[in-house]
């Protein structure tokens, strides 16, 4: 049992970093083929897995984890740019200016933002991952961020690792 925790917390802290890697089929499979673990237990690892691979994008947005250096933006050479590369511009400037807004929205009203990040947590709407950078950018404190993270994680996870089992017994009868 301590060896299949152990691989769940390292698909979940994966998949919060690489969201390619889907954590939600993991843990179905997980609960079909090994219905011994209890389901609150793959859920507490679950959350905690997400919420430490999340942290990492809280951070860097907050300012407080520097990026490495190919990670960052390069200066474009002397030519002159591209009419892609123009539009490309003018729909990030689009799109950085609603961010500079709902940022600024978020700092006037910061329990909005502590109530989106929780709901998104659990529901996956509006985007976790983006909620996650959102939280870093308006810096919302880390006791806030890792407690409704935690909370709304674990219910996630604990619904989805006991709806095989619902669906069965509801199939069934």
């Amino acid at each position: 049992m301590l060896g299949w925790l152990g691989v769940t917390l390292g698909v979940a802290f994966g998949s919060a970093l690489l969201p390619l890697i889907s954590v939600e089929v993991f843990v179905v499979a997980l609960v079909a083929r090994e219905p011994g673990i209890p389901i609150l237990l793959i859920a507490a690892v679950v959350a905690v897995g997400q919420v430490a691979g999340k942290l990492l994008y809280y951070l860097a947005a907050r300012g407080d984890l520097h990026l490495p250096a190919f990670m960052h933006r390069k200066h474009a050479d002397e030519k002159p740019p591209s009419a892609r590369r123009e539009r490309w511009r003018a729909r990030t400037k689009r799109l950085r200016a609603k961010v500079e807004a709902l940022t600024e929205r978020c700092h006037r009203h910061p329990g909005w933002m502590v109530g989106t990040y929780g709901v998104s947590a659990v529901v996956g709407l509006p985007p976790y991952m983006a909620t996650v950078v959102l939280a870093g950018l308006v810096r919302m404190s880390l006791a806030a961020f890792l407690s409704a993270g935690l909370i709304g994680r674990f219910v996630r996870f604990t619904v989805l690792a006991a709806s095989p089992a619902l669906l069965t017994g509801w199939w069934l009868h």
